[in-house]
Parts: C-alpha cells; structure tokens; sequence
C-alpha cells in the first residue's frame, strides 16, 4: 500500500457529506473468520446446503445443521478487529451514516455499530420457517452437536427451524435490500471493503451509487470485477488500510 493512496482516500472522506461502508467476507477474517469465496475459502472445502433442499429434504436439512453448528463457535469466539473498531467510531465521530454488509457475524454491532443492514441475515439467531419465531442460535446449535438430532420449534413444533441467514436460492428480504439501497442511494461516497463483488444483487449496490453521484472506492485484497469502475482501489489490508486512513484524518484536524 503505498501512502499516496490513503492520503487519496482520506481527502475523498473528508469532502463526503454521508460515507457508507459496504463490507463483505475479507472484513472479517482478521476476527479469525475465513472467507468463502477466495481458494482454500469455505466453499472449497464444503458443499452449500440449497434452500429449497433444507426445506424439501431430511437429510439435506442433517447436513445444512452439520455445517452450521460446527461452524458455529468460529463465529461464537470472534471479536470486532481494528477494522471494526475504527468504523464505529467513524460512525460516532465522523461522517459513516451507515454499513451495508454482507456478513452474517454481527461483528460490526459488537465494535459499536448502530446503523448496520445485514444483507443476508445473522447467524446468531434461528427462526422457524412456519411461525417466525426466533431465538438465540446458541443452544441450538450446542444441542445439535450434543443429540446430532435437528432441533424442532419449540413454539410450533411443526415449522422448520433454519438460521436467520439467506441460503442458496432463498431470495433477499425485499425490506432489507429495500433499505440497503435507500442508504447506497443517500451517499456521496461508498466504501467496498473486503468484498468479492460477485454475489448478486449486492454486488449491484456499487454501480448503483455511481448512478446516484456517489463515488466509490474498494479495499480488498484481491481484484474485483468492478476495480475498473472505482474512483480508488487498494488491494491491502483492511484493518492497516483504514489504520492510517484513520491517523491521517486526525493528523488534518486544525
């Protein structure tokens, strides 16, 4: 990372009115949390149980519980990074009026943040597919791992209990990405962090802040499809990134 690009990146921060962060996998991997997407990542090693399977199928349902509960205490065990940390004091004292993320570790709530849109749900709940009825996923997934016996709805008995995360093949909330896109539309920059881009329809919210005036950088370790499209692109580190993003925002305090 050569100081230039931060220097370019703090000054793109301190002329927006309303920053926007927009943050996927690599956000979290510092927290100890692997990625899916990139080689050796999640989905190398395992097959994604689809949606309408876990809803169709017994042993599908087995498997998705199987790759949910011991995957569980990755999520259960990690903490908000630096990276986390610096974006919610961004929101307390400076101008970040929101995250967009397509993460489902609630890490960005843990570090302090308040306007957070979970694009595809949380993992630290369950709910059940009849009802709606909701819980804290922890027991749930210790029993598993206990009984290896899928666990029922206590409220209903009947409805199918599912993390609150969208699945392959499960579509978007329609509030939520309605809300998502509110937000995308509202800043003047938005900033991609740790994000493959390729997942749809988030993958759309960049292009559609450029649409809307926004510019638009992205901080990843890897190229993206929409590097190209972007005003600023850094391929480091995000937490160092925003580190001395963060030291040189202060050091241009009068």
């Amino acid at each position: 990372m050569t100081p230039p690009m931060t220097q370019i990146l703090c000054e793109m921060i301190s002329k927006a009115d309303k920053v926007v962060a927009f943050t996927g996998a690599g956000m979290s991997t510092d927290s100890g949390i692997p990625d899916f997407r990139s080689p050796g990542g999640k989905w190398s090693q395992v097959t994604p149980v689809m949606f309408q399977d876990f809803m169709n199928d017994d042993a599908s349902r087995f498997e998705y519980w199987r790759q949910k509960s011991e995957g569980f205490a990755e999520f259960g065990a990690a903490l908000p990074n630096e990276g986390h940390q610096i974006l919610a004091r961004w929101e307390r004292h400076r101008n970040l009026s929101g995250i967009v993320t397509q993460n489902i570790d609630g890490l960005h709530q843990d570090a302090g943040n308040k306007l957070v849109i979970e694009l595809h749900g949380t993992a630290r709940e369950i709910q059940c597919m009849n009802c709606n009825f909701r819980d804290i996923a922890d027991e749930y997934c210790e029993s598993f791992l206990r009984l290896q016996a899928v666990p029922s709805c206590p409220q209903c008995e009947t409805g199918l209990l599912k993390h609150a995360t969208i699945s392959f093949g499960q579509q978007l909330d329609d509030a939520v990405l309605r809300a998502a896109t509110t937000m995308v539309r509202a800043a003047d920059l938005l900033i991609i962090m740790g994000s493959s881009l390729v997942v749809e329809p988030a993958a759309s919210l960049p292009v559609m802040a450029r649409q809307y005036g926004a510019q638009l950088a992205i901080i990843n370790r890897d190229a993206t499809q929409l590097d190209s499209f972007a005003n600023l692109v850094i391929h480091d580190n995000i937490a160092d990134t925003l580190r001395v993003t963060e030291q040189l925002l202060t050091d241009s305090l009068p």
